[in-house]
């Protein structure tokens, strides 16, 4: 569900045409609805209520500061990949305790700050790792809760750069190792293994790999219980797919049928990393069309929103519907079917100004014609949209404007040309 609606032909965030954003704050121009932030942190409460899960909403999806503090009034935690991450989540309010610290390659500062801001477990996802933050935690004095990164080999049926709960990915630590790991660790007066995390990919839209995931996580928890460790996290990370076409995503009920049972088994407290499937289509990317051209047999439509803006669709070939926010009366408003063909469209490209020919956020897809001037939307593209983009060719990032039912607010401002440079030193 979403706020981004069609009314007489013209769209609207809640109660605010996206036309008038455009042309209080320019363009390209994100654009989130928070009546959608909130119902969607609302689903998952509601669907894992049996469980009272800890719910740590994923920054690296979009941790734009009004936002996490929205989730956090809302009752999430943070997820965090990174010591920026975690100033962030505390510069939002968040507190420790409701801070999962997750990645690959923590450093030791980073590991440091952590434990100094009390968050609640680390996810280990190697022993180098878990040796760094053992000698970390001795030269500090304190002991550190910590859940191990296990990688089932489960395939989530996604795409090849977001998969990670596959053998052979730099996420996690094989299944067969992992008890001996925590044979390691017995007895350890730095280190206390309280968890396992799996984090198996996303977009996923199927249940059936959390369900094979789980199925190894049960047991598992068993044995490490036998080992003595006390076990009280059962983290099944993020993931869950959403709408980027039409209605191909599953609900969050789908998904706690699935994972409840084993939260039950266990006795475990769950936690999950939802990112996506919050944020995602709370946000759109709204452009406007420069010029258009014909070359090589093919259509383009030029406009200000590039790769450097939302680079998933160069970087892992991803869908995003895309229509215009006014389109003509005989035009659909919107289409049922972005991939089906539409009367009154001809295939074209959506392209921008940055040097690379993959510098697209669509190829041959069914568009009406436009004209200088007219607004494109890119929908689904509130999560890594602007967490992923750049100042690549010199291009000025985005506004970010947060709408409340009638009333906007700018939530970031555009770079000027002056940002660009800020940081640099003169020699």
């Amino acid at each position: 569900m979403d706020h981004f609606q069609y009314h007489g032909h013209v769209l609207y965030c809640e109660a605010v045409p996206v036309r008038a954003l455009a042309e209080a704050y320019g363009t390209p121009l994100w654009v989130y609805s928070r009546k959608t932030l909130q119902h969607h942190v609302y689903v998952l409460q509601r669907a894992f209520a049996s469980a009272s899960p800890l719910i740590c909403y994923s920054l690296k999806t979009n941790g734009n500061l009004s936002i996490a503090r929205l989730m956090r009034e809302a009752g999430t935690g943070f997820d965090v990949t990174s010591g920026g991450e975690l100033y962030r989540a505390l510069q939002a309010g968040g507190t420790g305790e409701k801070i999962v610290f997750a990645g690959v390659g923590k450093t030791d500062a980073e590991m440091r700050y952590g434990i100094e801001s009390g968050v609640l477990i680390f996810n280990v996802e190697s022993e180098g790792e878990l040796a760094a933050l053992a000698d970390v935690a001795r030269q500090m004095g304190k002991k550190v809760a910590i859940a191990l990164r296990v990688n089932p080999d489960v395939d989530p049926k996604t795409h090849a750069k977001t998969t990670t709960g596959k053998r052979g990915t730099k996420f996690g630590m094989d299944w067969d190792k992992i008890l001996a790991i925590g044979q390691t660790l017995v007895g350890n007066p730095w280190i206390s293994l309280q968890g396992i995390h799996m984090h198996l990919g996303s977009p996923i839209l199927t249940t059936e790999p959390y369900r094979e995931a789980l199925e190894r996580a049960v047991p598992l928890i068993a044995q490490l219980r036998q080992q003595g460790h006390p076990i009280q996290y059962l983290n099944t990370g993020g993931g869950f797919g959403i709408n980027y076409k039409k209605n191909e995503a599953l609900p969050a009920e789908a998904f706690a049928e699935v994972i409840l049972p084993a939260v039950r088994m266990t006795g475990c407290q769950l936690i999950l990393e939802p990112g996506r499937f919050i944020v995602g289509n709370a946000g759109i990317l709204l452009s406007r069309v420069l010029y258009t051209k014909d070359s090589g047999g093919k259509h383009f439509i030029i406009q200000d929103a590039a790769m450097t803006d939302l680079i998933r669709p160069t970087l892992y070939e991803s869908f995003h519907r895309i229509w215009p926010a006014e389109p003509a009366e005989h035009l659909p408003a919107p289409p049922e079917d972005y991939e089906a063909h539409i009367p009154g469209t001809r295939p074209a490209d959506v392209v921008s100004s940055v040097c690379e020919s993959s510098d697209y956020l669509a190829r041959d897809r069914n568009l009406p014609e436009m004209k200088r001037g007219d607004l494109l939307v890119t929908f689904s593209a509130g999560a890594y949209g602007m967490a992923m983009s750049s100042n690549y060719n010199g291009r000025l990032r985005a506004a970010e404007v947060l709408v409340d039912g009638h009333h906007h607010k700018l939530i970031r401002r555009r770079d000027t040309y002056e940002d660009l440079v800020r940081q640099e030193i003169e020699i």
